[in-house]
């Protein structure tokens, strides 16, 4: 029972906090430690696809040593404050309110210029935002909403879950949120990050296939709930889950694009290339900022149907 209550605070404090500024948090750790090897790579490495692999292995070794180092020290200074920080450690690792917020930002500034859209949207993806149009950076707002409830939501709780069954789920889930981090900072399948980042976005692919299946059919189910085109949902991730480049974020854009009736995906612009996407879900509305703020419900929840499904599967596990 420890374990879920741990995991039910985790959550809580990620609803009610979110992501203070000025407080410590990991993931600010894991992308400076990213820029000084990526800097060290590319000064001593001729073969840039090797160095990504000593990149993303360097990194994993660092964080999951310094990990260990925490909590057994946390461990000597007292039980209960071991039991503090594996909270917060945990809690650092959940970006629902974090991602609520920053989508929220999108919407206020789409109320006051189409700029200030997609100002606000450039901090949440990588493509070039600076000629969008409204329905670009709505739609841009969505996806990126449907992916990260995956890669910031549902993943991370994945990882949790199997570490609390190991009995290792800070470890299990800081090795997802820096791989998760490296492919968001060096994954490209564009210059300059092409080979450098071609380990870290096929570790990135790997980690979230399972959580992206799954997570894609508690969000039909959720749209289900919240009384949304559930069927329609479904039927778009059956026919246009493979419509992405990557092997994983078709399925809950998918899913959104189906419930809410709208087609997500095509050709962006990053770092000056032009990556021709193909298409998913139909034409049937037009994106409505209010669409957004129904993507942000379906992650909540799905947030909570997962959590459900781990605390039935855990409880059918040791009791």
């Amino acid at each position: 029972m420890e374990n879920i209550i741990v995991l039910i605070s985790v959550i809580v404090m990620d609803w009610l906090l979110g992501d203070p500024l000025g407080w410590p948090h990991p993931i600010i750790y894991m992308g400076k430690l990213i820029q000084t090897l990526e800097k060290i790579i590319r000064k001593y490495f001729e073969n840039l696809f090797v160095g990504g692999f000593f990149l993303l292995g360097l990194s994993l070794f660092i964080v999951l040593i310094s990990v260990s180092i925490i909590l057994k020290g946390s461990m000597v200074i007292h039980p209960y404050f071991h039991t503090i920080v594996t909270i917060y450690l945990l809690y650092t690792g959940i970006a629902a309110k974090c991602l609520h917020t920053e989508v929220k930002k999108v919407i206020k500034g789409l109320y006051q210029s189409i700029e200030e859209g997609r100002k606000y949207l450039s901090y949440l993806v990588g493509r070039d935002t600076a000629n969008l149009t409204q329905e670009q950076v709505i739609k841009g707002a969505i996806e990126t909403t449907a992916e990260n409830t995956i890669d910031g939501v549902i993943a991370p709780l994945f990882y949790i879950g199997i570490g609390f069954l190991v009995g290792y789920p800070i470890h299990f889930l800081f090795a997802y949120k820096l791989v998760n981090t490296l492919d968001s900072m060096v994954g490209y399948i564009v210059e300059p990050y092409k080979d450098i980042g071609f380990a870290s976005a096929k570790a990135d692919d790997i980690l979230n296939y399972i959580p992206a299946r799954i997570g894609s059919l508690f969000m039909v189910l959720s749209s289900l709930l919240l009384k949304l085109n559930w069927k329609n949902s479904w039927r778009i991730l059956v026919r246009d889950r493979r419509n992405h480049k990557s092997p994983n974020c078709g399925y809950p854009e998918a899913v959104v694009a189906g419930a809410l009736k709208i087609q997500l995906g095509g050709t962006h612009k990053y770092f000056d290339t032009i990556v021709e996407k193909p298409t998913i879900g139909d034409l049937d509305k037009k994106p409505e900022s209010v669409m957004i703020e129904d993507t942000i419900k379906i992650m909540y929840v799905t947030e909570l149907l997962f959590t459900l499904f781990f605390i039935i599967v855990y409880l059918l596990i040791y009791f």
